[in-house]
Order: structure tokens, then C-alpha cells, then sequence
């Protein structure tokens, strides 16, 4: 397995862990609501998400890849009442078919203040965006007389 750090332009923190790691072709990546100066989002939760998800999406892109390639995520949310708004800002930041999700709420995620973050999985390796290959059945050979 080759495992590669990901430049995301996403500030660097303090912590000993990456914003995105790619391996045999699946990205796996964290996405916190991170402001380009460093600080992070705490204000209302719509903001965080829209940060969040571009976030996510400027380590898909650095990685070669898109939203479109992601295909599971871990949400965690600080309130249940964070859900449905995410999931709204959620529906326009991935195209159809969406990623499946599971929801998890805690009582607090790392950073004070923050309440979501997200943890993605995407495949953007080898084989991506071919079609996978039909099976054919070949016609059976006329066999030849001796």
C-alpha cells in the first residue's frame, strides 16, 4: 500500500493527524469548518456546513478528485436540531447519487464551539469514471472436421 499526505491549502493545525490521505486509489479525509486564516467557523450552523463541505471539496480536488466521487460519510453533529439544516446545504454541495451517511451526535467535537465535522471516504483511483465492463458471451465456434 503507498499512503500519501494530501496538500489540501487547507491550514495546517496543530494536532499530529492530515486533513485527507490517499491510498490505492480511496481518499480518506476530515472536513472541520476551517476559515483560510486558520480559526475556525462557530458561528450559525449553515455557515459551518457550507465551510465544512467546500473544505471537503478543496481536499477531494487537490487529491484529483470531485464530490461526485465520494461514497460515504460520517457525520457528527454537536445538536440534533444541526441536522436538518445541514442536510440542506448538504442536497446542493453533492450530485445524485448522494453518498450514504450515518449521523452520529456527540456531546462535543475537538475544536470549542464547532458543531459538525465530517469524516469522507472517496474513490478517485484507478478504474474511476469507467463503466464497468459487461460480460459477454461468446458465440460458440463451428468445429472443423478432420
Amino acid at each position: 500500500m503507498v499512503k500519501k499526505a494530501i496538500d489540501t491549502g487547507i491550514p495546517r493545525h496543530a494536532r499530529p493527524f492530515e486533513w485527507a490521505i490517499l491510498a490505492d486509489g480511496i481518499l480518506y479525509a476530515v472536513a472541520a469548518p476551517i476559515k483560510a486564516d486558520g480559526a475556525a467557523e462557530t458561528g450559525d450552523i449553515r455557515k459551518q456546513a457550507t465551510l465544512t463541505l467546500a473544505n471537503l471539496a478543496k481536499s477531494l480536488k487537490a487529491a484529483g478528485g470531485s464530490m461526485a466521487d465520494v461514497t460515504q460519510v460520517m457525520l457528527y453533529v454537536t445538536e440534533r436540531d444541526f441536522i436538518d439544516p445541514i442536510t440542506e446545504i448538504w442536497a446542493k454541495a453533492f450530485p445524485k447519487p448522494y453518498p450514504n451517511r450515518a449521523t452520529v451526535i456527540v456531546k462535543e467535537i475537538g475544536v470549542k464551539d464547532v458543531g459538525l465535522v465530517i469524516m469522507a471516504h472517496a474513490h478517485i483511483g484507478k478504474g474511476r469514471g469507467k463503466p464497468a465492463r459487461k460480460k459477454t458471451r461468446r458465440a460458440a465456434r463451428p468445429r472443423q472436421r478432420r
